[in-house]
């Protein structure tokens, strides 16, 4: 049951390459007993547990030197139960499974984040989304979640159910039990038509209510150094479906968003000083382009280039102001920015510390390539960002602590005297989670 880490000695490490850690062990369970099991032998050892997905996040949330369980064995879907719309899996399902499985039954989720590489419950426990006017984060979809607790036992909770356990534990951060299957509504597969096109920043901008408004999923990414941004609309349709040709498909995503973007930031990385000048070429290489087709293949896609990231949720009537301060920053500071920001958008829901909790927000992500110094312009980024009352995504990278979070979460004391009740011992504990919760 026990395995070694990947990497060198023993050393676990995540996917963009900044963040490592050396557990004690490690456990792959291959059923919830087993998991439970694992839980009540590391609290007698004295040692601490974490639950790590694929490692998508850019924070230390599942960095611990105790136990670290791997879900890879708890995978696939339990149940679907087709009267009321729900399919249960296991904690370790990654979202690409579930989402191919589900298109095969005939079903999909009605909104997803634009990677798919990650577990379900690492998605869902820190806020992973997409974009949505009206459909929120992956974890706003949950209907019921099954848990291990401190002592070992099995809780599970929905609306009905230990309400206020299913309240704060869809986006749980790991704090309050180990997730051992998730229920998601789910609906009969549709189809998208997504709409990309190239748009000056000024008038994304200036448009930004009416974007929006207009459509069912609105999102855009701003190339620094430029004036020029690419967005995307994806709206439902009634077909016919038409996906991407394959040639054009392989080019468009592969080897332009993938491959020569993995080129140009090497360059980048090298001579700093070329970054405006690939920019400029970079926010022109995407031409408009129309396709339809289902859900996750219009959604996600594939990420080969290795980054780091920093993304900040802002009351949606906040988001115009806060990139025109942005753009003058990145104008003013010398800074060479080889990644596009990402903008989206999600409605507010009733998740204790959502991003999105309780208000409408925008989401701003910059990004660095790996190996990039970004600390300057993470740091500069940051300030804008708070002065808006921002909320960080739990799973990038961020400098914020417990009394800035009590402050911009009306609900976090709800949260925080939950987890006095679920892990008193604070056996789900690591460095992070001292740091955003406080001890």
């Amino acid at each position: 049951m026990s395995s070694t880490a990947n990497g060198k000695n023993g050393t676990w490490r995540n996917w963009g390459g900044n963040v490592s850690a050396r557990p004690a062990r490690e456990v792959t369970p291959a059923s919830v007993d087993e998991l439970a099991a694992a839980v009540r032998r590391a609290a007698e050892d004295g040692l601490k547990v974490k639950a790590v997905g694929a490692g998508h996040s850019f924070t230390s949330i599942a960095a611990t030197d105790g136990v670290l369980i791997r879900p890879q064995l708890l995978t696939g879907i339990r149940s679907i139960d087709r009267e009321n719309m729900t399919v249960t899996v296991e904690a370790g399902t990654p979202l690409k499974r579930l989402n191919v499985a589900l298109a095969r039954e005939g079903l999909s989720l009605t909104n997803m984040g634009d990677i798919m590489e990650q577990t379900v419950s690492g998605a869902t426990s820190t806020g992973t989304h997409g974009t949505g006017r009206d459909s929120g984060s992956i974890a706003a979809q949950i209907r019921g979640l099954e848990l291990v607790t401190a002592d070992g036992s099995v809780l599970t909770c929905s609306e009905k159910e230990n309400p206020e356990v299913f309240a704060a534990a869809r986006i749980g951060l790991g704090a309050l039990g180990l997730v051992t299957a998730i229920t998601f509504a789910v609906e009969p597969v549709f189809l998208l038509t997504a709409r990309e096109e190239p748009m000056p920043f000024d008038r994304v901008l200036s448009d930004f209510e009416e974007l929006w408004a207009e459509n069912e999923h609105f999102e855009f990414y701003w190339f620094p150094h430029t004036g020029s941004t690419n967005t995307k609309r994806n709206n439902r349709s009634a077909g016919p479906e038409k996906p991407v040709p394959q040639l054009k498909s392989w080019i468009e995503d592969e080897f332009l968003s993938n491959g020569v973007f993995q080129v140009a930031n090497l360059v980048g990385r090298a001579v700093p000083a070329t970054i405006p000048a690939i920019a400029q070429i970079s926010s022109k290489a995407l031409s408009a382009r129309t396709y339809t087709d289902i859900p996750y293949k219009v959604f996600t896609s594939p990420r080969r280039v290795r980054f780091v990231e920093m993304e900040y949720a802002v009351p949606r009537a906040a988001v115009v102001e806060t990139l025109r301060e942005l753009k003058t920053m990145v104008d003013r500071s010398g800074l060479r920015v080889s990644f596009p920001v990402e903008v989206r958008t999600a409605p507010a829901d009733d998740i204790t510390l959502s991003t999105a909790s309780g208000r409408d927000s925008a989401y701003i992500a910059v990004h660095m390539f790996r190996g990039t110094p970004y600390q300057r312009y993470f740091t500069s980024a940051e300030r804008i960002f708070t002065a808006h009352e921002g909320r960080p995504h739990w799973g990038k990278i961020h400098t914020r602590d417990a009394d800035y979070f009590s402050r911009v979460y009306p609900r976090f004391g709800e949260f925080t005297a939950l987890r006095d009740r679920l892990d008193p011992d604070r056996l789900f504990q690591n460095d992070y989670l001292r740091r955003v919760l406080g001890a």
